[in-house]
């Protein structure tokens, strides 16, 4: 059973999957900030100063007016955080533009690489040591 995880965690896909995750986790903190430092300004700016991450309603409880979305957590009300699924779907929405065009990337460059590959096997390698010979087999009969 040892040798079995031993030969699962050595293959290839295992390995990849484990470097995946990890630059998966820092390109979240990438987008985190793009959308919070970057896109939630400007829209908030088309928007007229509207703050996405701090629009919620209050369910139950009391708030005080103005209060942001932590401090209303904090009194304890129950609230609707529209606002921060908003930003969730925005950095989804970022988030999975991103894997696509990288995707496309490494499609097109697999591509281009299977079209050369095609391309040196095409290529006419020459004759063969056998075709050879029948020339000269060939070329002896005629004298």
């Amino acid at each position: 059973m040892l040798s079995e995880f031993k030969d699962f965690i050595a293959k290839g896909n295992v390995m990849d999957m484990a470097v995946g995750i990890i630059i998966g986790a820092a390109f979240t903190a990438i987008v985190g900030s793009l959308v919070a430092d970057l896109i939630n300004p400007i829209i908030g700016l088309a928007m007229g100063g509207v703050d996405f991450t701090n629009k919620y309603a209050v369910l139950s409880g009391t708030v005080a007016e103005g209060a942001t979305l932590e401090a209303a957590r904090e009194a304890g009300a129950a609230v609707f955080a529209y606002g921060s699924f908003i930003m969730a779907v925005i950095n989804f929405l970022i988030i999975a533009f991103v894997v696509f065009m990288l995707v496309r990337f490494v499609n097109k460059a697999k591509d281009a690489a299977a079209k050369e590959e095609e391309a040196a096997e095409e290529a006419p390698a020459g004759p063969t040591e056998l075709d050879l010979l029948a020339e000269i087999r060939d070329a002896l009969a005629k004298k």
